[in-house]
């Protein structure tokens, strides 16, 4: 073991606007990523950072010269003793919120940085060792990557059969989703009736999830008792209802596909149901994925935060579109997600994988 004072150089951010150009060489870095670019750099390439204040939890590996903000730290490694991709996967591995002593925002010190410990094999072994991450993460990044052209290929069927929601070039008649659907939310829970155990009680957290296809744990839960006079007195989600977090600038929406039994929170989560026969839930959620997406602004509203009112959802415009063709998009979906569902079980195993790589190098 040795301590990072010992093996590598700590390099303090410094303020970006004394450098900042757009047509600088040097990439600007914080601990989100690139920030902008300068005439100059602080950190030689093949460097780590990691933030100093905020994001503290998220390495970032950097393979060219660069200047670094100052809520960020640059971590130079000694390469005569220390590998630097290695020093990135141990600190991809490290917890350094454990080191943050601040209530608000989590910050780190020069001081917390270089008493860290880190496991020193020799040079050859932690090539070898970063060898191993770099093609489990290569692959990571691929599933991920095919992920993302899935729904983007989605996206674009959707435009293909329909057009834009917002500029209608197929010239389709239009409905407000209020004439063809129930909109509204839930019956109020109040938090001295939340209980540890029971029914499972979704927030827009909760649903956000749920619309990505994770897998939740939930932490809220209501009686039994409780959940039948809730449904007895608004009902209860059904498979095809459409439900989204308030807050849905990204289009989170998802399609109930359990008949488990669960209640969600009023206002923070918006509920759709009793779909007309002659619309798709399929076809309504990527409408209104492509409506809220393009024009977030303009239908959400607030003063903190833009969030979507019952009233504004009830006026976005759909396009009254012929059933059969509808349907012939959701099984394009249906087909994707078949396609989805195996790369996510790939996705799976090398993360898991890949951590109990990281559980064997680093400890």
């Amino acid at each position: 073991m040795a301590k990072f004072m010992d093996i590598l150089t700590i390099v303090n951010g410094k303020n970006q606007k004394k450098v900042e150009n757009p047509n600088g060489k040097y990439p600007i870095y914080g601990s989100g990523g690139i920030m902008g670019y300068a005439d100059d750099f602080i950190c030689d390439k093949n460097t780590v950072v990691i933030g100093r204040k905020g994001s503290i939890n998220k390495p970032i590996y950097v393979e060219v010269p660069f200047w670094n903000v100052d809520t960020a730290f640059g971590l130079v490694a000694n390469k005569s003793v220390l590998e630097s991709k290695y020093l990135y996967y141990f600190c991809e591995n490290f917890d350094f919120e454990q080191l943050n002593t601040t209530v608000t925002i989590p910050s780190l010190t020069k001081a917390n940085l270089q008493n860290i410990k880190i496991p020193l094999p020799s040079l050859k072994e932690q090539r070898k060792i970063a060898a191993v991450l770099d093609k489990v993460s290569d692959l990571i990044a691929k599933r991920r990557q095919q992920l993302e052209k899935l729904d983007l290929l989605v996206k674009a069927k959707f435009v293909e059969m329909f057009g834009s929601c917002k500029t209608n070039p197929k010239n389709w008649s239009v409905c407000n989703l209020g004439e063809v659907a129930q909109v509204g939310s839930s019956k109020r829970v109040f938090v001295e009736e939340l209980k540890e155990s029971g029914i499972p009680f979704y927030r827009g957290t909760e649903v956000g999830a749920l619309a990505e296809g994770k897998e939740i744990k939930p932490e809220l839960f209501i009686t039994e008792e409780h959940y039948q006079k809730l449904c007895d007195a608004t009902g209860k989600p059904q498979i095809g209802d459409l439900l989204m977090p308030s807050i849905c600038s990204d289009g989170r929406i998802w399609v109930v596909n359990s008949e488990e039994p669960f209640y969600f929170k009023d206002g923070r989560v918006l509920w759709i149901h009793d779909i007309n026969k002659d619309f798709n839930s399929i076809f309504l959620l990527y409408t209104l994925k492509d409506r809220i997406m393009m024009d977030y602004d303009s239908i959400a509203s607030g003063t903190t935060f833009a969030e979507l009112k019952i009233f504004s959802l009830k006026q976005c415009k759909i396009f009254v579109a012929p059933i059969e063709l509808q349907n012939k998009f959701a099984d394009f979906v249906e087909q994707t997600e078949k396609t989805k569902t195996s790369i996510k079980e790939s996705l799976e195993k090398l993360e898991t994988l890949k951590k109990a790589l990281m559980q064997e190098y680093f400890g």
